[in-house]
C-alpha cells in the first residue's frame, strides 16, 4: 500500500557541459521522506540538459559519452535554430537522444542502483545554467 508522496524541486547549478553527480541529493531526499519501498522519479524541467544512469567508477565514461553526443549533434550541423547560439540547436537534440525523466526504485530506504551507477544530470549547453529538477517518492512509509 502506497501511503505517502512527498515532492521538491532541486536547483542544480551547472559550469557548463558536462555531468553532475545528484546521487547524493536524491538519496538525501528519499531519506527525509521517510519511504522505505517505492519509487523515485527524477524529471528535469530543461529542453538542453538531461538525465541519466551511468557509471561512477570510471571518468573517462563521461568523457567518452560526451564525445558520443557530440558526434550525433555536432555545434557544426548546419542547423536553422541557433537563437542563444550555436551549441543551442545540438543540445536540444542531446536532450532529445537521452531522457528528462528516470525512474529508480527504492528498497529499503535505499536507492536500488547497482554497484557502479549514478544518477547525473547533464548540461548540454557551454555555459553555465540553473537547472531544476522535479524529485518525487511515492511508497510505503518506514
Amino acid at each position: 500500500m502506497m501511503d505517502t508522496l512527498t515532492s521538491t524541486v532541486l536547483t542544480v547549478p551547472t559550469r557548463g557541459q558536462g555531468f553532475v553527480d545528484l546521487t547524493a541529493e536524491a538519496q538525501a531526499f528519499v531519506d527525509r521522506s521517510g519511504v522505505g519501498e517505492g519509487l523515485l522519479t527524477l524529471f528535469c524541467r530543461h529542453t538542453s540538459a538531461s538525465l541519466t544512469i551511468q557509471e561512477n567508477a570510471d571518468p573517462s565514461v563521461q568523457v567518452d559519452l560526451a564525445t558520443a553526443l557530440d558526434r550525433l549533434a555536432p555545434e557544426d550541423g548546419g542547423w536553422t535554430h541557433d537563437t542563444e547560439g550555436p551549441d543551442d540547436m545540438p543540445a536540444h537534440i542531446r536532450t532529445m537522444l537521452t531522457a528528462v525523466s528516470l525512474q529508480v526504485p527504492v528498497l529499503n530506504a535505499r536507492l536500488a542502483l547497482g554497484t557502479w551507477q549514478a544518477i547525473y544530470l547533464i548540461e548540454h549547453r557551454r555555459r553555465p545554467h540553473r537547472r531544476e529538477i522535479v524529485l518525487q517518492v511515492i511508497g510505503a512509509r518506514r
